[in-house]
């Protein structure tokens, strides 16, 4: 099977959407044309900061190369590093002078065994086959030139989809689903030793279960900030996991795809409350405080200029005009408008108010002390955690 036929379908359709924008584009250009002019020096970084691991030195990790390069049919040479670190990690790197990169951690190599460390292997490649890397979401967030506030928010959901991807990747390489779950749950709650915790894949899953049974309400065992980074929740990565696993790309008789990807899409919605478009009695309540908090982070640095009007108008629409509005009269009405959202939206519909809020106020730049409060502020009244906002401001873009 052709490994493009397992990639998510709105990976594929945002990451579309997002090389025809032109700010993308922009950015694109100028990194090719840094490219075009010599290496950027991946190698040579990694050749001096981490150990390359040759067939000699780790034929196991080789084995499982081979094993995922031949599954997903791809042809270039291949280089493995690993570094020195306690955290679980791996990454793949845009190919540099006709080679690929992929670099794990130290602890990773050592806690993970074979089938788990094989579904590793497979999603770093699935963000090699599925060209990952030619959307430069490091670079557009984190570049001197800022992006639109939709387009920060439009790059946070396509990483999601483009992680949904790379998993299938791995899940298809390892054929393992109890494996690829394992994994996961290392991965979310650092455990390894069976002395500490009994890993079961049921209990595990049941955290979305209970998120879904009580109106999204987070279960235990993850931080409500991870909700909202550019990775899914890990229960609902394994979940959507599960799906693929049964669905006929995996299975024969299996559900066709299009049932797969609805299913997948029905569970990222607890990621992706869609309260700005909706029409819902809840979004028609939300709106309300996202532009009241908008207004009140934007005033907070030094009145609201021309850049956060245009920003506030991506949101609101061209018939928008902060002219007609009493910006006062709006930050007077916050306490009011998050007493109502309080009463009427779950948890993490709220959260999704905050992570907006933050990821426009990171769209804009450097965040300031006054912004800073406003935004903690907002959400102490929410009754959400304040690493919220700090995870929206710092998160990693990159993808692993």
């Amino acid at each position: 099977m052709n490994a493009h036929e397992i990639r998510s379908e709105n990976d594929a359709r945002i990451a579309r959407l997002l090389l025809d924008d032109v700010f993308v584009r922009k950015v694109k250009g100028h990194i090719d044309r840094l490219s075009e002019s010599g290496p950027t020096g991946v190698r040579r970084h990694l050749l001096s900061s981490s150990v390359r691991l040759s067939r000699d030195m780790s034929p196991s990790v080789h084995k499982m190369a081979d094993h995922c390069v031949e599954a997903l049919g791809i042809d270039i040479p291949l280089e493995l590093y690993a570094y020195a670190s306690p955290q679980f990690n791996a990454a793949c790197f845009k190919p540099e002078e006709g080679r690929l990169f992929i670099i794990f951690s130290s602890s990773l190599l050592e806690a993970f065994d074979e089938n788990e460390l094989m579904f590793v292997v497979g999603h770093e490649f699935g963000h090699h086959v599925y060209q990952h890397h030619e959307v430069p979401i490091g670079y557009i967030l984190n570049g001197q030139q800022r992006p639109s506030a939709s387009l920060a928010l439009q790059l946070f959901t396509w990483a999601r989809y483009a992680e949904i991807s790379a998993d299938r990747a791995g899940a298809y390489c390892a054929n393992n689903l109890d494996a690829v779950a394992r994994a996961l749950f290392k991965l979310a709650s650092g455990l390894t030793d069976n002395r500490v915790v009994n890993f079961d894949l049921s209990e595990f899953l049941r955290q979305l279960d209970e998120m879904q049974a009580v109106d999204a309400e987070p279960g235990q065992g993850a931080p409500m900030q991870d909700w909202f980074s550019t990775h899914p929740f890990s229960p609902l990565r394994v979940k959507a996991l599960q799906l693929f696993h049964q669905s006929s790309l995996m299975q024969v008789g299996g559900m066709g795809k299009a049932q797969l990807e609805i299913g997948v899409q029905g569970m990222m919605g607890i990621m992706e409350p869609n309260y700005l478009e909706g029409k819902t009695e809840v979004a028609k309540i939300m709106r309300p405080l996202f532009i009241a908090g908008a207004i009140a982070v934007a005033n907070a640095r030094d009145g609201i200029g021309e850049r956060e009007k245009s920003v506030l108008k991506e949101f609101m629409g061209e018939s928008f005009s902060l002219d007609v509005l009493n910006i006062e009269k709006l930050i007077d009405a916050l306490p009011k408008r998050i007493e109502l959202v309080n009463k009427h939206a779950s948890i993490t519909q709220r959260m999704q108010v905050i992570r907006d809020l933050s990821v426009v106020a990171r769209a804009e730049g450097e965040i300031a002390d006054s912004e800073l409060v406003v935004l903690y502020s907002i959400a102490d009244g929410l009754k959400i955690p304040r690493s919220v906002v700090s995870n929206a401001l710092t998160a990693a873009t990159d993808l692993d």
